[in-house]
């Protein structure tokens, strides 16, 4: 199934062909295809160059009882889909800079630039990330015993995608339907805002 995204100008490749699927095959994802997904991130960009990012990284074959414990802090609705993938990760943040302590604005900005070279690296090695905000933080903090200073941003699915007649019906209507995002004109102004480049 062809899911580049129909940009209004050409991308590069790996960025038209990042999506955010629901199926996955159940497939291990490959030791080197990891290191490097995981090896973009740490060469995202970030403010003073802090790298306030961390992940944690639970593959089903590998870590089972933390899988088993990461995918218990899933929403029930992420819960149904994500069960069949082969790897999920927790995306953190660092809230304080590592030499003074004081806080740092920038750090889940910073963790999310991060994790968008992940799934852009991904989609280049003919896998997906699937970013999720429907997880339990506290939950998750309680059960992996993350740091106070250290936030729990986001919830990523990894593997390979598979078909989408092996989701509910509703989730392979979604999983199929065309791609769309807001024009270019609703989001980039030029001088003043509101008015488009």
């Amino acid at each position: 199934m062809d899911r580049t995204a129909p940009s209004e100008t050409p991308l590069s490749p790996a960025i038209a062909a990042r999506w955010s699927p629901r199926s996955f095959l159940p497939d291990a994802v490959p030791e080197a295809a990891l290191r490097q997904v995981l090896e973009a991130a740490r060469w995202a960009s970030s403010a003073y160059n802090e790298q306030p990012w961390q992940y944690l990284i639970a593959r089903k074959e590998n870590e089972p009882e933390a899988y088993a414990k990461l995918l218990a802090c899933l929403v029930p609705f992420n819960q149904g889909w994500a069960n069949a993938a082969p790897v999920l990760m927790l995306a953190c943040a660092r809230m304080n800079f590592a030499e003074k302590g004081n806080p740092n604005r920038w750090a889940e900005y910073d963790t999310g630039q991060a994790t968008s070279a992940m799934a852009i690296e991904a989609a280049a090695l003919g896998l997906q990330i699937h970013q999720m905000a429907g997880f339990d933080a506290a939950a998750a903090r309680t059960a992996f015993a993350i740091p106070e200073d250290v936030t729990p941003v986001a919830a990523l699915v990894l593997g390979k995608p598979g078909p989408a007649d092996a989701l509910p019906e509703a989730l392979a209507q979604r999983e199929t339907a065309p791609r769309a995002r807001k024009p270019a004109a609703q989001m980039f102004f030029a001088g003043a805002w509101g008015q488009p480049v």
